[in-house]
């Protein structure tokens, strides 16, 4: 009975956002034409990439994006730690050949948090507009696995005339089929950039950034520096992306998110490998629950203004769905199989005459929302990745399940226990893989790029946030 009730509320929720998503998908995005960025006086862009033990990718990351980049007023500020000498050192090899990279050395050793780093690259950036008398205008944020789109930069110099902060879609890069844990990555992110973000979008809601490809007006991030003694991300934050989006819509600053357009360079977003093995995902996965449920209710509660009550509901309901959802997924196949294996029998099927009427119709409504939401999530996924690796959307979806359960737990876990012990909680890194493209024009011809042989050589080799 709980499980059939929860499943109902929280798929009515989600029956919602998809009817709002089907009903404005004809809405005409305000796209400027391409002459109209080219002609855009190109502002002053600070792209800070914070790093921690990145030594085995960062100079590829560095390499191919200077050179796809089609934007001219734009340098990099990379944050390291005195600790990480071989990533320093890939650094400043890159720093001694293009003039765009600069480091930042963090005073302290790492690794502390992805927003301390990120506050020590802002430091950087303003000793060196100091030292240059030049003034940054936007920073881009970006980690060091990242594919940036070649005309991101120009899109973002372009809406962050009207919006303090703009955010160019995420993608995972595609992956085999018989890959099920990066594959939950590239269905839920493509359900996420096509219906989710711009749905939320749509309604007035506050846009959390992706924490990558991401541009913030700089004078937003001055405001937000003199409410933390000059640090205009928050250190302590799990999710600091999260939390960023969030403040900036309560004061008042304007958000947007730029939809996903294909192109002749493919899907005009920012590409990246996402954990490609189980216990890396639910790490990560541990840090995303933490920081958008936990900590976020445990910083603001449920006092936001009205409007914005219910993306704090559906950002927090996690906390309860992904416990239920393997118990339903357990239900279902047992239902089903004792359901198959009654029809042999000539007695009644047992399962069935233990469920009240009501619970059954129940289970007939949220089975009809299940079932039209895994084909939403296959459109949105077909779209980026074909039909063929779309298929697959519900042996993933079972699997993401598991994967949800288990990181929810955990992260319950380890934020009562530092609760009660009044510890700190523990920053998680993620493994980082940069693809092999020996070609920077690769990054514009829609090839598909792919890891390393050895990938897990290369990601155990790389930390990140």
């Amino acid at each position: 009975m709980p499980v059939a009730v929860w499943i109902v509320i929280s798929g009515l929720d989600d029956l919602f956002i998809t009817l709002v998503g089907l009903a404005t998908c004809r809405l005409r995005f305000p796209w400027p034409s391409d002459a109209a960025v080219r002609r855009a006086a190109e502002r002053p862009i600070a792209v800070f990439v914070p790093l921690w033990r990145e030594d085995a990718v960062i100079g590829r990351m560095l390499e191919h994006n200077l050179a796809a980049i089609r934007y001219r007023n734009y340098h990099f500020f990379v944050g390291v730690y005195p600790n990480d000498a071989q990533t320093i050192h890939a650094v400043t090899m890159q720093a001694q050949s293009h003039p765009r990279v600069h480091i930042a050395i963090c005073p302290h050793d790492g690794p502390t948090s992805k927003g301390d780093c990120l506050n020590w690259i802002y430091q950087r950036m303003k000793d060196h507009e100091a030292r240059h008398q030049i003034r940054f205008r936007i920073v881009v944020i970006h980690d060091a696995e990242d594919l940036i789109h070649p005309e991101s930069l120009g899109l973002i110099n372009w809406f962050s005339r009207r919006y303090a902060m703009v955010q160019v879609p995420v993608l995972p890069l595609p992956t085999a089929v018989r890959e099920w844990t990066h594959g939950l990555y590239c269905d839920e992110f493509a359900e996420y950039q096509h219906k989710d973000i711009p749905v939320r979008q749509y309604l007035g809601g506050f846009l959390p950034s992706n924490g990558v490809g991401t541009g913030f007006d700089r004078a937003a991030l001055e405001r937000l520096a003199a409410t933390r003694c000059g640090r205009p991300f928050d250190p302590s934050c799990l999710t600091e992306d999260y939390e960023t989006g969030y403040l900036l819509h309560s004061l008042g600053y304007r958000q947007v998110f730029v939809p996903v357009r294909r192109g002749t360079a493919g899907p005009m977003a920012t590409r990246e490998y996402f954990p490609r093995r189980l216990r890396p995902a639910i790490s990560q996965r541990i840090r995303w629950v933490t920081g958008i449920a936990l900590q976020s209710w445990q910083r603001h509660g449920w006092s936001a203004p009205w409007p914005q009550l219910y993306w704090f509901w559906r950002d927090r309901k996690g906390l309860v769905g992904n416990l239920l959802s393997p118990a339903a997924n357990l239900f279902f196949l047992y239902g089903t199989a004792s359901y198959l294996a009654s029809l042999s029998q000539p007695a009644p099927w047992h399962f069935g005459s233990l469920l009240p009427n009501w619970i059954s119709d129940l289970c007939r409504l949220t089975f009809g929302i299940a079932l039209l939401q895994t084909v939403v999530r296959a459109h949105c996924g077909a779209r980026i990745y074909g039909w063929r690796f779309a298929a697959a959307v519900p042996i993933r979806t079972i699997w993401g399940n598991l994967v949800n359960f288990a990181a929810t737990a955990a992260a319950l876990w380890e934020f009562w226990n530092a609760r009660t012990r009044g510890q700190g909680l523990v920053w998680r890194k993620t493994d980082h893989v940069y693809p092999v493209a020996p070609q920077p024009a690769l990054a514009a011809s829609g090839v598909r790029f792919h890891p390393p042989a050895d990938a897990s050589a290369s990601a155990a080799a790389g930390g990140s946030y």
